[in-house]
């Protein structure tokens, strides 16, 4: 390979540790909460990979924070082909707003622009970096399908549909498996490949998602690099986790503060604990220090333990605001990818998780079964590392596996 084309989406994940699940719409209120921009840093990890290993190549890429930047410090000189400020300052519709596109809403259509003039360049691979949103705009580019807007479109030189993309994960949710496991392995992925296979772009509704309902859509199927370290799509499954809860519950311990994690085999857990828990929210709940010894353990399981909600739906700073130790984090890995911690949790963030003197993972076998491995994203290397070996899991009422952390 000899050209790359690079789009770096400023905004996206910025949503996560404040709690808003996404950034879809959402800008604003990202910024009132105090939220600061991941991608950029992501975008430079993954291209400092890329370079390590591949100093020669031609990049192409689009100005400022949507590339120029995180190229540059990753050691590249490259060619930019779009700048957002330029198209607003020329077009009558879109005002050009003053700054950095990090601190203006650098929109959907600034990605599908830069796209397409990076195809017009004919790179051999476009390496996205955001999250499901971003890679339903690249792809729609790739596929021509948004075809609505009224901006020209440029014949490239090779059929868009055929250049392979690669995602650069730094969204709240990503369901597509079109995505490096972390930055480090897409920009290895990106210098390294020898093939591509078609793969899915999903993407979810963030409205509903905040209201605790998963509706996902299957968008695309693109090519893909091919690489064992691309991460696959997410499973949403529904088994029956009843027993699992049933036995967690039954072994809290008196005084101790749970923090539990999105989804629904941890919520089943505060449900048999007696709490309203958010569905893909993070809630935090400590156990009175008394849990009523005349109490029988079946009378504990139907009455729920006796504890106080701290947070519901919390953010990174309601968090770090409740939290007494002794403290466990409570997580299940995502079905099909195997994510514990850097994908829909981000408000669990590394300070929150160096609070904590226990890291609880529980999963149904059927969701283990489509897992090779457990994997960790948190945007600290050090804690990555401390993290990964090997997770003991629980199943169910009784029952644990190991499971490696990579």
């Amino acid at each position: 390979m000899e050209s790359i084309g690079v789009v770096v989406n400023p905004i996206a994940g910025m949503g996560g540790r404040v709690g808003l699940k996404g950034t879809d719409g959402k800008l604003e209120e990202a910024r009132r909460r105090g939220a600061e921009p991941r991608a950029p840093e992501r975008a430079r990890e993954a291209l400092r990979s890329l370079h390590r290993r591949a100093p020669e190549l031609t990049v192409y890429t689009a100005a400022g924070v949507m590339g120029e930047r995180a190229a540059r410090d990753a050691g590249y000189e490259p060619t930019v082909v779009y700048d957002p400020a330029t198209v607003r300052e020329d077009d009558a519709t879109d005002p050009a707003r003053p700054g950095d596109p990090a601190n203006a809403e650098t929109t959907a259509a600034d990605t599908r622009r830069a796209v397409r003039a990076l195809l017009e360049h004919d790179v051999e691979l476009l390496l996205f970096v955001g999250g499901d949103g971003t890679a339903v705009d690249v792809a729609d580019v790739l596929e021509d399908t948004t075809t609505a807007e009224t901006e020209q479109v440029a014949a490239t030189p090779r059929d868009a549909a055929e250049t392979p993309m690669l995602g650069v994960p730094a969204g709240v949710k990503i369901y597509s498996s079109v995505f490096g496991v972390t930055p480090a392995d897409a920009g290895r992925i990106a210098a390294e490949f020898d093939r591509v296979e078609p793969r899915e772009v999903n993407d979810i509704d963030e409205d509903a998602y905040r209201e605790g309902e998963v509706r996902t859509a299957l968008r695309a199927i693109v090519p893909v690099p091919v690489a064992p370290d691309l991460q696959s799509s997410k499973q949403v499954s529904s088994g029956s986790v009843d027993s699992l809860a049933t036995g967690f519950a039954r072994e809290v311990e008196p005084g101790r503060t749970y923090v539990f994690g999105p989804g629904s085999t941890v919520g089943a857990i505060e449900a048999a604990l007696g709490i309203d828990a958010s569905p893909l929210g993070v809630d935090v709940w400590r156990a009175a220090a008394d849990t009523e010894p005349d109490k029988t353990d079946s009378e504990r399981d139907s009455d729920g333990r006796e504890g106080t909600v701290l947070a519901r739906d919390a953010a990174e700073t309601d968090l770090l605001e409740v939290l007494a130790e002794p403290v466990t984090i409570v997580v299940s890995p995502i079905g099909g990818q195997g994510f514990l911690f850097g994908r829909g949790n981000h408000q669990i963030s590394p300070p929150v998780i160096r609070q904590a003197d226990e890291i609880a993972v529980v999963a149904s076998d059927e969701k283990l079964d489509g897992i090779d491995s457990l994997h960790v994203d948190t945007d600290d290397e050090e804690l990555d590392d401390d993290l990964r070996g090997w997770q003991q899991v629980r199943t169910g009422r009784f029952t644990t596996r190991m499971m490696p952390v990579s």
